[in-house]
């Protein structure tokens, strides 16, 4: 019973699907049925608004070719209006407001680009010609404010200004000493050192306010085309100031015929000047020269280095054409040290030089400094020899009749001296003429001048008549000669074996001094044999003590006159005399004094006692007359 009522049931649900399935086919049917009746009106609508669409875009199309002709028109205008604009201030002139008439010459630059690239409109040539003219115009005025702004701004530099700017060290002490420079003293090598690295002031040449607007004017001449004109005034202007600069600071162009004609000392303080000068020049003058040339020609490469060379060409020859003026006039011992201190500016200021000059356009003048400085050491180099010669040929008639210390002597230990005062520039100089070992050239140097002062010593010597002057004049030289090299750097370089020579040298001839002085009277208290006479007669021992007290005399008279200038040679020059004639006398007073004390006047024979002597011995070489000896 159960299974047909189920069937029952699924008959039933069935027939109820299908009766809504048929409803939903009908409902469909009649949608599809609405919806092709609403495609086909709005077909037709579309079709109805198709001309009304057609209108609407030609209309936007229409308005937006307007807006865009009103936009160029307005452009068109703009420009019209601020080219009117700019002529006006084209027209007034760049002095009363150059930052404007800057402005209105871009204005009409970017005028004709814009016309210029807008042929079409009928008026673009007529305006591109009217701008041009402007512009024309405009740049002529740009110069002539270039020109009149550059020449009111550049004024020569004051001497007190550039002192102001050296370091303290190098500052004049007073107004004196404001034209006298270094005055060619050497500094030590703590100063050299502390020079090196000395801040330099750049003076102030244009007032940095008016440095932007000489260069805004600059790049519009070069831009306009106006390159020649622009460095023709920057040159002319610029190299007028700075030799004027020059000029004031003491500077003048000097020829080699004008320095042969000088008075040594007036030369000796103008090359002392021009030591001062060359520092002044290159680190201040030249280089600020440099900056203000970089700054307003900047951005215009093909100017920059060659206005900057032409502006210093003529500054740089008057100072140079000193040095080689110098440098080529005749040699002399005296000039050594000033070309000494001539070469160490050279060298001193070379890479400031290079730095400076340090361009194509300036290659002239690098090189000119360059082979300056190299004629300079060549010349000293050459003065070397020169001195050397002039020392060993000296012919002097200038006796010292003492037997003290040459003038040529103190002269030639004070050149070495100074000489050696300049070692780290002479050393310098040597390796600059390709030395491999300037330490062992300048010992060569100094070894040669000594010896050439040696052999000119010995021919003074001969001079003298008295063969015992003449050991003592030698004595006193070569002493003076090693005690001075024992003091100085000198000694560092000859070495101890030159010097403990030497001083044997001065041992030698005052030994020579003794027995040529003292060997003869000598004679006179020698005793052969033992006993209290030995043989001799008490005629022969007054004639003994006569000739003795004749001799005495005679050298005291004579060499109490002669001077031993250094006080330790002296005494112990009179200590090795005293060593061997006082013994010696003593026991001939005491062997032969008897013999005569008991007969008539023995004083007229024995007329010193050995105290009488050696009072007298101390009172040789003093340089005093007999007379003077007596009060």
């Amino acid at each position: 019973m159960g299974v047909p009522q189920t069937m029952v049931a699924l008959a039933y649900r069935a027939e109820f699907m299908k009766e809504a399935l048929e409803k939903s086919q009908t409902i469909t049917d009649n949608m599809v049925s609405i919806l092709g009746s609403f495609d086909h009106r709005l077909s037709a609508l579309e079709t109805a608004m198709r001309p009304t669409q057609i209108r609407t875009h030609s209309i936007r199309r229409a308005h937006e070719n307007i807006d865009k002709t009103l936009k160029s028109a307005e452009g068109i205008l703009s420009q019209f209006d601020q080219t009117r604009k700019a002529e006006a201030k084209i027209l007034r002139g760049p002095h009363e407001d150059l930052e404007s008439y800057l402005e209105a010459i871009e204005q009409l630059k970017a005028t004709v680009k814009f016309f210029s690239s807008n042929k079409n409109f009928k008026s673009s040539d007529g305006v591109v010609h009217h701008a041009n003219q402007l512009l024309a115009k405009a740049i002529v005025k740009l110069e002539e404010e270039f020109n009149t702004l550059l020449a009111n701004y550049s004024k020569p530099v004051e001497p007190d200004r550039l002192f102001e700017c050296l370091p303290n060290s190098l500052r004049p002490s007073s107004a004196s000493d404001k034209h006298q420079g270094e005055g060619g003293n050497k500094h030590s090598p703590e100063q050299q050192k502390s020079l090196a690295t000395a801040i330099y002031t750049l003076p102030t040449l244009i007032p940095p306010r008016v440095v932007p607007l000489l260069h805004d004017l600059a790049l519009q001449m070069a831009q306009a085309g106006h390159q020649q004109q622009l460095f023709r005034i920057f040159r002319d202007t610029r190299a007028t100031v700075l030799e004027q600069s020059l000029k004031k600071l003491g500077v003048e162009r000097l020829t080699k015929d004008d320095v042969q004609r000088m008075q040594w000392e007036v030369l000796e303080a103008k090359i002392g000047n021009w030591i001062h000068y060359m520092r002044i020049a290159v680190k201040l003058l030249f280089s600020a020269e440099k900056k203000i040339c970089d700054q307003i020609l900047e951005g215009i490469e093909s100017l920059r280095d060659p206005c900057f060379a032409e502006v210093t060409v003529n500054s740089v020859s008057v100072l140079l054409s000193f040095g080689e003026a110098i440098a080529k006039s005749k040699r002399s011992p005296e000039k050594l040290f000033v070309l000494l201190d001539m070469y160490e500016i050279m060298r001193e200021l070379r890479s400031e030089f290079e730095l400076v000059f340090g361009s194509k356009a300036c290659m002239e003048m690098r090189e000119s400094a360059f082979n300056l400085t190299i004629r300079l050491a060549q010349t000293a180099q050459e003065t070397f020899v020169d001195f050397e010669e002039a020392v060993e040929r000296d012919a002097t008639k200038t006796a010292v009749l003492d037997g003290t210390v040459h003038p040529l002597t103190s002269y030639v230990i004070n050149y070495v001296k100074f000489l050696f005062d300049y070692q780290s520039t002479v050393k310098q100089l040597f390796q600059e003429l390709e030395s491999t070992d300037p330490e062992g050239q300048l010992a060569a140097v100094t070894t040669r001048i000594m010896q050439a002062l040696q052999t000119n010593l010995d021919g003074k010597s001969k001079q003298y008549r008295d063969p015992a002057l003449t050991q003592l004049f030698l004595m006193n030289n070569i002493h003076y000669i090693v005690r001075s090299v024992r003091r100085s750097e000198a000694k560092d370089l000859l070495g101890d074996d030159w010097v403990q020579i030497h001083r044997r040298i001065v041992q030698q001839h005052a030994n020579q001094y003794k027995r040529i002085s003292w060997a003869k009277i000598l004679q006179c208290l020698t005793v052969q044999g033992e006993g209290q006479s030995s043989g001799l007669s008490r005629t022969m021992v007054k004639e003994r003590f006569k000739t003795f007290n004749v001799q005495f005399e005679e050298l005291y008279t004579r060499q109490a006159q002669w001077t031993v200038p250094d006080s330790e040679l002296r005494e112990s020059l009179r200590l090795a005399v005293a060593e061997v004639l006082l013994p010696a006398y003593r026991s001939f007073i005491k062997r032969c004094a008897p013999m005569i004390e008991t007969g008539k006047n023995p004083n007229k024979y024995i007329r010193y006692t050995p105290e009488d002597l050696e009072r007298m011995l101390n009172e040789f070489f003093d340089g005093k007359t007999y007379n003077e000896h007596k009060r």
